[in-house]
């Protein structure tokens, strides 16, 4: 007990701590500073009440929910997270809020996306907030090497392999990039992009013969990509930049390059492997933790970020598309619309295998994370023998998949218990 209020006294250091009757409003989502000051001065105004909005890292955030319910002292009222971020904290440390349900009854909201959120029990555990997904984004100077016969919103791995090897032997130049730096989000490319598309599955194939064809793909696409991918962790500069011809990333990570230039890119779906086309839509929601000081603040902050017209504000400043049914502008940026086209684009597909992010895993995220980019710098950066690499880094995950006892999520097949790599 005593070290739970010590570790949420240490995740509340150095942060400024609300009055009693302000609504702290905790979130994994919508961290970088311009993204958090949108949501400050834009997306909050017209909330009734004093709301803080205080931004975590998602380890230090499954921390702190569980270190307060432990303390038996609560200081957050609302929590923002994703799907499968908040997943862990039912039932100990989230309360159901099927009246806030009803409140937002009339906002059409998919029934997928509300089933979604009641987290595997029979009540709304959240409120389905905003949702994204990755895309491509070309300059329009790389159209001119394309394949023959390439359809940019039907692309093979094979002929993005084929593009970026064109640019780099014609211009010298190699112009493919990936936001494979510190804080980028290449271990998601490799969740719910590559391996979706080269083996139908994330963790069951793991170590398949699909997976050892898919990184000997990615060796290839590597050597036509820019070095500098491991200093990127948004493509929106380099993209700005010139540097970079031809990227994917989170759609807020290249929301900027895309509102400064639209008239200089182009967006499509990431590219297709033998068993299809890997994507991972993205869904935020909005939770009320057992406790919360400010209960009333919580529900007047989901209703509010719920309407349509705030849900549009929030495609328009951050890059996040809405979860209610709101008709986005024909006024809508031109920067936005780029956006928009490739996000329909990639859940249209035909081909389309939909991956959702990691589930079950609570503070454990990270060390999955890290189990797809060890192997990725062994295999690609290192050139280590694909197989042996896969044989070792199986064993690493299969034993956290155990310790955290997590179950497969899509595209794997449901297992019974923890999800293990066959």
């Amino acid at each position: 007990m005593l070290r739970a209020v010590a570790v949420a006294a240490a995740v509340l250091g150095g942060m400024t701590v609300a009055k009693a009757q302000d609504t702290i409003f905790y979130s994994t989502q919508l961290r970088p500073i311009e993204e958090a000051t949108k949501v400050r001065e834009v997306l909050l105004k017209g909330v009734p009440g004093k709301v803080t909005y205080v931004v975590d890292e998602p380890p230090a955030f499954a921390v702190r929910l569980k270190a307060e319910t432990q303390a038996g002292k609560r200081t957050i009222s609302l929590v923002g997270a994703l799907h499968g971020e908040l997943q862990p904290h039912v039932p100990d440390d989230l309360q159901p809020i099927d009246d806030v349900a009803a409140k937002v009854s009339n906002l059409g909201i998919p029934a997928n996306l509300m089933q979604l959120g009641k987290l595997g029990t029979d009540k709304q555990q959240y409120i389905p907030w905003m949702q994204a997904t990755y895309i491509m984004v070309a300059n329009k100077q790389a159209l001119q090497y394309l394949p023959a016969g390439a359809d940019i919103n039907a692309l093979t791995y094979e002929q993005l392999q084929q593009w970026a090897k064109a640019i780099a032997d014609r211009t010298g130049q190699r112009r493919l990039g990936w936001p494979a730096g510190p804080t980028g989000l290449m271990a998601r490319f490799f969740q719910g992009y590559f391996y979706p598309s080269f083996t139908g599955g994330v963790v069951t194939p793991f170590k398949s013969a699909d997976a050892e064809a898919g990184w000997n793909m990615m060796k290839q696409l590597w050597a036509v990509s820019s070095p500098n991918s491991t200093s990127y962790n948004f493509m929106q500069e380099p993209l700005l930049g010139g540097e970079i011809w031809i990227a994917w990333d989170h759609v807020a990570r290249v929301k900027e390059a895309l509102e400064a230039q639209p008239d200089q890119f182009v967006t499509f779906p990431a590219p297709a492997g033998p068993k299809g086309r890997g994507y991972m839509p993205v869904i935020a929601g909005l939770a009320i933790p057992r406790d919360a000081p400010s209960r009333d603040g919580a529900v007047a902050v989901i209703q509010h970020l719920t309407k349509p017209e705030t849900q549009i504000k929030t495609a328009q400043e951050v890059g996040f598309f809405p979860v209610v049914k709101a008709e986005l502008p024909a006024n809508l940026s031109p920067g936005v619309k780029l956006l928009s086209s490739a996000v329909s684009a990639t859940q249209n597909a035909k081909d389309a295998v939909v991956s959702l992010l990691p589930v079950g895993l609570g503070a454990k995220g990270g060390e999955f994370n890290k189990v797809y980019m060890d192997t990725f710098q062994r295999i690609v950066q290192r050139n280590e023998p694909v197989k042996t690499v896969l044989e070792d880094q199986a064993k690493v995950l299969d034993a956290l998949m155990k310790q955290t006892g997590a179950p497969c999520w899509a595209p794997d097949k449901p297992s019974q218990g923890a999800c293990t790599v066959d």
